[in-house]
């Protein structure tokens, strides 16, 4: 009996573990909805021109000494889906960062919104952190109000491409990995969500200030180039000129946007298994400044 007893709590546990690695099915893949284009069809180079290359149908951008690199899309965005698959680099990337995001930076300096995918390099043996953020007119600006959820993904992202994506509706933002939301932050109010038009980009670049366990890791040039990959670019949705009759793009079956019951467990069950950080939880952060945490 005692030998039982032994053998089905070891089961469960192997069980556990095992669930603890991979989401459940989220029975929804936005990203198949959704066309791939070519690089030269959506973006352009922002900067770092010579730290930018494209071939065998991936873009590769990478960090040295002397210089990041950038791109940015043609259009301006108002909402739409925002997806790439990117492979990132193993080894030691500390104080690197990998980003695609969503910004109007640019046209509103000082005073932006922006909404990130961020993933933050690490140290030998030692897990990628993938960062998504929200800021809202000008809280990146200065003194900063972010919104940050961190999660350490179920896979290691340096092994092959995995997608990443961003929708972005009036009603909501939710954050995709492999067509797994991660993250939805729904419009609570004006005041606390992105609605002027945004453009893409994706970049890399020296963050040794506080990208790695805050700051303790800096960029070791000793192991330059730092390099991503990215491929199969996804922009669809609502131009920043299109007309007031264009629709917001769903992440869901649901044309009127938000998530299905099997979403919203695949979300939950990433939240409680992998996300290592969370804003609304810091008792050391300032929550008068975020009242979407308790709206």
């Amino acid at each position: 009996m005692a030998f039982l007893q032994y053998f089905l709590i070891l089961s469960l546990m192997v069980l556990s573990i095992s669930n603890a690695q991979w989401p459940p099915s989220p029975g929804f893949w936005p990203s198949s909805k959704f066309r791939s284009m070519s690089f030269y069809d959506g973006y352009r180079n922002l900067w770092g021109p010579t730290h930018q290359r494209f071939d065998q149908n991936a873009l590769t951008i990478w960090l040295d000494r002397t210089s990041g690199s950038g791109f940015k899309s043609v259009r301006a965005f108002r909402s739409g889906y925002f997806g790439a698959s990117i492979k990132l680099q193993s080894g030691y990337t500390a104080g690197v960062i990998t980003a695609f995001y969503l910004s109007n930076n640019e046209a509103h300096p000082g005073f932006h919104d922006e909404v990130d995918i961020e993933f933050l390099g690490t140290t030998f043996g030692k897990p990628y952190t993938l960062q998504t953020n929200v800021y809202i007119r000008g809280s990146g600006d200065g003194t900063i109000i972010g919104r940050e959820m961190k999660f350490h993904l179920w896979f290691d992202p340096t092994k092959d491409f995995h997608h990443y994506a961003i929708l972005w509706s009036p009603k909501e933002l939710i954050f995709l990995v492999d067509d797994v939301p991660i993250r939805r932050y729904p419009r609570k109010s004006a005041a606390t969500f992105p609605l002027r038009p945004m453009w893409v980009y994706g970049s890399i670049w020296d963050a040794s200030s506080w990208a790695t366990e805050d700051g303790k890791y800096k960029a070791d040039y000793r192991y330059q180039p730092f390099e991503a990959r990215y491929t199969n670019f996804k922009a669809s949705g609502c131009s920043a000129f299109a007309p007031a009759w264009c629709r917001p793009v769903s992440a869901s079956p649901y044309r009127s946007g938000g998530l299905t019951r099997q979403q919203n467990w695949a979300m939950r069950w990433v939240q409680s298994h992998h996300m290592v950080y969370d804003y609304c939880r810091d008792p050391k952060r300032d929550h008068s400044l975020t009242p979407e945490c308790w709206g």
